[in-house]
This record gives C-alpha cells, structure tokens and sequence, in this order.
C-alpha cells in the first residue's frame, strides 16, 4: 500500500512538473526596442506596453538603443536569441532594421513598429509627421499672435538627429513662417532630452536674450528649456510673455503646465500610455487570429491641449 500511494505521489509530483514547465514555455515574450528612455514619450508608451502585457500574462523586456543605430540592429538579434514572440519598436534609422526585421519574421517573430515606421513590419502605428508638426507650430503661432503681436524671437528645438522626424520639424517651422511673418527663427536645434533642451536653451539664450518662444519637436527638449528658463531669473513681464511648448502630451509636460504661473503653454496630445496599450493589443488579435498578409496601418491623433485644459481639468494625463 505504501509503495502505491509513493508512486502515486510521483506520478502527481511529475504531472505537476510538465504543466508548470509548459506554462512557462507557453508565455508571450515581448521585446521591445526604445530609441532613448531620457525622452518622457517613450516611458509613457513602454508604461503601456507593460500595463496591457501584465493583464494579458506576457512577459516584457525593454531595451534602450540610446539613439545608437548600430545598437539597435544588435538588440533586434538579441531578441531572436532570447526567444521573443514579438518585437516592438521604434526605429531610429528605418532603413537599417528592415534586414533585421525579415530574419525576425523568417523566425516567426511578429514585428509592430510604432511612431517612425519599419516598413516591413507585421504591423504600423505611426503619426504623419509634418501634420504633426504643423499642429505643434500652429500652438506656437497662436500665442505669438495672439499675445506678442506677431512678433517674437523663437527657438525649435528639433529631432533633427533622426532622420524621419525631420519632416516635423519642417511641419512646425513652416507653419510659423506662414502664420508669422514678423516673428523670427533664431535657431533650430536637435535636442532630444531634456539635459540637451536645457544646454540649448541656455546657450541660445546668450546670444539672443529677447528670444519669448521655445517649441519643440515633443516635449522631451522643452522640459530643459522650462528648468532653464526658471533658471535664469527673468523679470515679471517677460515670464507673462514667455511661451514653451511641445508635443507628445507626456504626463511631465502636463505636470508642468499645471504649475502656478507656468510658462509651460501647450502640447499636442498623441495618447503615448494607449499606444502601448495598442500595440500589444494587436500582438493578441494576430496570436488568436493569425497575421495578415497585408500590415495593418493606425495614425495617431494629433489634438492640442493647452494650459487651461489642465487647469480646468479638462484634460487629465495618461499613466
């Protein structure tokens, strides 16, 4: 009798063993390649990434390129090697991740690009780039029309570094040429962090101390500009006349405009936390229901939120 409840035991003790390693074997693993963490648009779509990734069981690793291209084709190879089911990710160069995402896909890898667009990924969610742009520049010329007569010195802070948001950078320098003629583009520069934003601001500030409009790409580059521009211990008048803006609606920026007297005035909501959400609730509908021949395309919306939507509490910040 002993001898039949022992092997009983072990035969339980051994199925437990097989369920709880196919379990294991069973679970969704997500990379997903993210082109700098210093900029607050990313955290917030890796924050939604992780949300849907922790209510669906799939286990996520996130891994920073830096803004190095070389760095990035070697983590997409990493991916492979550590056994990822899928790869998300936003390319810093398209063109150097498209040999990288066929070997991935030849694996069986699903590959979802968000923001700038691999062109041969399983899936797309991006933005229009110089449409963006235009929606950042016309923020940016609302208030100097509206509150510098049309005149002012500005400064843009660009992603001039990354080839494909060039096109943003036109979008707003563009629309505030057109919109203000009067005003005047002393600079435009690439600063993708808020260290970066912060030294271009103080520097572009020493040789044009009359400069009242700060914009940005998104909001990474004028979260420096704000703490610099504190910094400088302006006079009264000048701070009620002072605009910094961007875009991407990151929940730093809105901390900001919510500040008392804040000269951080706007941004442009892209929703970055619920496209996390997005792209791993793709990555479900194509394990349950297959990949599609043809990649499926999402733009972003591009809507404008200004200060008094924070403080009146109209808008409120993703997580």
């Amino acid at each position: 009798m002993k001898k039949l409840v022992t092997l009983t035991l072990c035969v339980l003790m051994l199925a437990t063993m097989v369920v709880t390693t196919a379990g294991a074997e069973d679970k969704i693993l997500v990379g997903m390649s993210i082109p700098q963490l210093a900029n607050p648009y990313f955290v917030s779509v890796m924050n939604g990434v992780q949300s849907k990734c922790d209510e669906l069981g799939y286990e996520l690793i996130v891994v920073d390129a830096n803004y190095d291209v070389a760095k990035q084709v070697s983590d997409f190879e990493n991916f492979a090697n550590q056994g990822c089911d899928c790869v998300i990710a936003c390319p810093i160069d398209s063109n150097a991740l498209i040999e990288p995402t066929n070997r991935l896909k030849e694996a069986g890898v699903i590959v979802i690009s968000f923001a700038q667009i691999i062109d041969n990924a399983n899936a797309i969610l991006t933005l229009d780039e110089y449409s963006y742009g235009v929606v950042i520049g016309t923020n940016a010329a609302t208030w100097i029309n509206e509150k510098l007569d049309g005149k002012a010195q500005v400064l843009i802070i660009s992603q001039d570094n990354v080839e494909a948001v060039v096109a943003r950078g036109n979008g707003i320098q563009e629309t505030i040429e057109s919109m203000c003629p009067e005003a005047e583009i002393v600079a435009r520069q690439a600063g993708d962090n808020p260290t970066k934003g912060m030294e271009i601001t103080e520097n572009i500030m020493q040789q044009y101390p009359d400069v009242r409009v700060i914009t940005g790409n998104n909001d990474s580059g004028p979260l420096g500009a704000y703490e610099a521009i504190l910094g400088m211990g302006l006079d009264e008048q000048a701070m009620a006349e002072f605009y910094i803006g961007g875009g991407d609606a990151t929940p730093e920026a809105i901390s900001k405009m919510a500040e008392e007297n804040s000269i951080y005035r706007a941004t442009v909501d892209l929703a970055p936390f619920q496209t996390g959400i997005d792209c791993v609730t793709v990555l479900a509908d194509f394990l349950a229901n297959g990949i599609p021949e043809e990649a499926p395309v999402s733009f972003f919306k591009c809507v404008p939120v200004w200060q008094e939507d924070v403080l009146n509490g109209s808008f409120v910040a993703a997580q």
